[in-house]
């Protein structure tokens, strides 16, 4: 690397103020521990489910998740909004089955959004992008069940 473009780059970033580059980056999200590393990624398989299951190339398979996805939707439903994964380690953690303090029951998917891209995703709005994947997801399944494509 010429020296001229290493001492440039030096002098840029002794400029730049530490302050002025943090309302830029989001928020560092809570460090989890043992349990909380355990459940966040054991929500990866139904959310890869969701999003691959669709182009299983067996009938069988097809119509499980057709009835999957719905009765993921409906879990969530009445459950008020929250998902039985998170329900199972507020147990864990606390013995019941709601966690107030939990920031991830109910919002799983938004707080992983969230916290990786700083972006502020309501409630509403995440749910309508998860109900409209979901749906289209569930289309598709439908379509290859019927040779579609």
């Amino acid at each position: 690397m010429p020296a001229a473009f290493s001492w440039g780059a030096r002098d840029l970033s002794s400029k730049v103020q530490a302050s002025e580059i943090e309302p830029a980056l989001p928020p560092r999200p809570q460090e989890r521990d043992a349990l909380g590393q355990v459940c966040f990624v054991v929500h990866f398989l139904p959310l890869i489910y969701v999003v691959t299951g669709w182009l299983a190339p067996w009938r069988g398979a097809l119509i499980f998740y057709l009835a999957f996805l719905p009765a993921m939707f409906l879990q969530w439903r009445l459950n008020n909004s929250s998902c039985v994964l998170n329900n199972i380690e507020s147990l864990i953690r606390t013995g019941r089955w709601r966690n107030p303090e939990n920031r991830e029951e109910g919002a799983w998917l938004r707080t992983l959004v969230n916290d990786r891209t700083g972006w502020a995703c309501s409630r509403a709005r995440m749910d309508a992008v998860i109900n409209t994947a979901m749906a289209l997801f569930w289309l598709a399944a439908s379509a290859r069940l019927q040779g579609w494509f």
